[in-house]
């Protein structure tokens, strides 16, 4: 049983901080990477940001110097802190995990969570 659960999201004014976490439970051994994406309405879903299990970041460029992923492995929970936030950035907002180790020879491919909605008012 790997499970993904989102947590932190909310209806907050332009310019306004949230801070969106993620966490994975189950039999684990390691995680390749969590990613968080996000998908407005009438929209594809589309890539937030990512941490890989050695700690390497990556952020879409319409988030970069705004967003920031961390992680708190000794909890097994991925954190996205969201500052200065934008009506844009309106979505529900989902993390993923891939290349989930589960015993010394099983991967899973991957697993998402249910989402949580962010709403951001001008």
């Amino acid at each position: 049983q790997v499970q993904l659960v989102e947590s932190g999201g909310g209806l907050v004014q332009a310019g306004g901080s949230l801070r969106l976490s993620c966490t994975t439970s189950g039999r684990i051994f390691t995680i390749n990477r969590i990613g968080w994406y996000r998908q407005a309405p009438a929209k594809q879903r589309e890539f937030v940001a990512q941490i890989t299990d050695g700690g390497s970041t990556n952020y879409a460029d319409s988030v970069k110097g705004r967003f920031t992923i961390s992680k708190d492995s000794a909890e097994n929970t991925v954190y996205l802190q969201m500052n200065s936030l934008k009506p844009e950035d309106t979505a529900v907002y989902y993390c993923n995990a891939e290349g989930i180790k589960i015993s010394s020879t099983t991967y899973l491919f991957d697993r998402w969570g249910q989402g949580t909605q962010v709403t951001v008012s001008s």
